[in-house]
């Protein structure tokens, strides 16, 4: 039987008082949901004080004219694994594309080829992943926690970091000023 690709490029947004600290606020650009569970890279955060060229110093790579960018905090799972969410104008040993929307790549090639100036054209570096098992993200969809929106490269690419969870609500014809915190009861 073929997986389906559930929120396989989409946004995940997370409600207010999801009732974990590590996913306050946080934007999820999903890159794989099927049967056998889910994984995004958050885009909503990024980790204060280190820069891409940091990240290159590490790696002994010479940042040539790539700009010092922030490096995202994509997620609590494996935070020292980098990845990189970038336009599908560029492919390298891993990359993945994910439903057309954009892609995602996990080794050194392509932080070689941006510093290099070769890479794609839009881009940005995450440590970590947002990851759930076989059916969690399911469950956790139907419980107040998460909203997906369509996935628009813009919101990842073209908004203020700190401005991209009320993008995704904006995009959604919600004003997340109004979004409470608790339910009612019936």
């Amino acid at each position: 039987m073929e997986s389906q690709a559930y929120l396989t490029g989409q946004i995940l947004l997370a409600m207010p008082g999801i009732g974990d600290p590590r996913f306050e606020r946080a934007v999820i650009a999903m890159c794989a949901h099927d049967g056998q569970g889910a994984l995004g890279i958050g885009v909503g955060a990024t980790i204060a004080g280190l820069g891409l060229h940091e990240l290159l110093q590490q790696f002994e790579i010479d940042p040539g004219d790539a700009p010092d960018a922030p490096v995202h905090f994509g997620g609590p799972v494996e935070p020292r694994r980098g990845f990189v969410l970038h336009s599908t104008d560029w492919g390298g040993q891993d990359t993945i594309d994910v439903a057309g929307k954009w892609a995602l790549s996990g080794t050194i090639d392509v932080l070689r080829a941006i510093a290099e100036g070769k890479g794609p054209s839009r881009w940005l570096v995450a440590l970590g992943y947002a990851g759930w098992g076989e059916e969690q993200l399911d469950e956790e969809m139907t419980r107040h926690g998460w909203f997906n929106v369509p996935g628009d490269p813009g919101i990842i690419y073209d908004t203020q970091v700190d401005r991209r969870w009320e993008r995704g609500f904006e995009a959604a014809g919600i004003d997340p000023r109004m979004l409470g915190v608790g339910g009612g009861t019936a």
